[in-house]
């Protein structure tokens, strides 16, 4: 049996997305250690029976000295926990993770959730980046990717040349997101689920909202998700004008998408396979989203969906009123489609049996 770290800058990484790998490779007699910075899944893992290590890491910021430090802090990691093999997260697991097994001769397998903006923009930072990866990833076992375009990215820097494979996002648990019922149409309700950020869309969906909710008044509005301070004077006054319901954080997202019509995911912000997406098809949402990696992937125009172009108020609020021209049982049908495509596309054990096979 094989003793499994995993490497992570928060605790939702795991639980939220990795709960189903976890679980399998314990029941497989397998030691799993969880290190992260301290969060509230860190009491679930643990009664589950994985092991924790706390780490500190900045998950913003290039501050060398602070960089160096948490190399350091995985070397020391690494000698206490003895690994057989690393699974690694994000890009500063991924990286200072992979740096750190390299020194140890360990094995590491990464997982590219995402480039990031500052990566995506071009410059200095992905000039950086792209050394960073290439010197961390020279002895790199596998590196996982959610869409084929942040592996072309590699490809074309060759990093990791030879060592790429495809997951389908993180997948999602068609056991836990199950289809359910689609509301009556007493009024059409949409939800933005999401940390509420620039990059995420929301001032497209904030201004779509506004347009739509005069228009049309038996529609509603929904805001899910961590508040940047950014945003807070303005959701607030939303808030208070009857524009949009902000819920805050919501534990189970569940619990808002059984009163949704439809799931509106304006992103531009690169990321691997949106989850959000994911968990409204699975639970036979239709969704309206932008035509970018990471969302283009789950959505068939006008069959699950709808797709719109990035940082276009204009396009989302006519994909919206295309929505509500639709009928009861047309936007149904779009969800039960939704539901359809994850089931075959998306199933998490796809993952799960992935890396049950690279680890053996």
């Amino acid at each position: 049996m094989s003793k499994i770290l995993f490497l992570v800058n928060h605790d939702v990484v795991i639980y939220n997305f990795r709960l189903e790998l976890v679980e399998r490779l314990l029941v497989d007699g397998h030691t799993v250690v969880i290190s992260s910075p301290y969060g509230e899944r860190i009491e679930d893992l643990k009664k589950l029976g994985c092991e924790y290590k706390e780490i500190e890491i900045s998950r913003h910021g290039m501050n060398p000295v602070k960089e160096m430090a948490l190399i350091s802090a995985y070397k020391k990691l690494l000698k206490e926990v003895k690994p057989d093999i690393v699974f690694a997260y994000t890009i500063k697991p991924n990286i200072y993770g992979a740096i750190a097994c390299r020194s140890m001769k360990i094995p590491c397998v990464a997982n590219i959730t995402g480039l990031g903006t500052a990566v995506e923009s071009g410059g200095v930072v992905q000039k950086i980046t792209v050394l960073l990866y290439k010197y961390a990833f020279t002895q790199i076992q596998k590196v996982y990717f959610q869409n084929t375009e942040n592996m072309q990215f590699f490809i074309d820097h060759k990093i990791a040349t030879d060592k790429h494979d495809l997951l389908p996002g993180s997948g999602v648990n068609l056991q836990r997101f199950v289809p359910l019922d689609y509301p009556s149409d007493e009024k059409v309700e949409f939800a933005f689920i999401s940390r509420i950020m620039k990059e995420k869309g929301v001032d497209q969906y904030l201004e779509a909202a506004e347009y739509i909710r005069e228009k049309y008044p038996n529609t509603v509005f929904h805001v899910c998700g961590f508040c940047e301070q950014a945003y807070e004077e303005k959701l607030r006054d939303l808030n208070d004008r009857g524009i949009v319901v902000y819920h805050g954080m919501v534990r189970d997202i569940k619990t808002v998408l059984k009163d949704i019509h439809c799931t509106i995911h304006p992103t531009y912000y690169p990321e691997g396979i949106s989850n959000v997406l994911l968990e409204s098809s699975a639970c036979a949402r239709p969704i309206i989203t932008t035509n970018r990696s990471g969302c283009r992937e789950v959505i068939d125009d006008g069959i699950n969906g709808f797709i719109v172009n990035q940082k276009d108020s204009k396009d989302l609020i006519e994909k919206i009123e295309k929505f509500l021209s639709l009928s009861w049982e047309e936007r149904r049908n779009m969800g039960l489609a939704g539901r359809a495509k994850v089931e075959k596309e998306f199933d998490r054990q796809i993952v799960v049996e992935k890396y049950v096979n690279e680890l053996n």
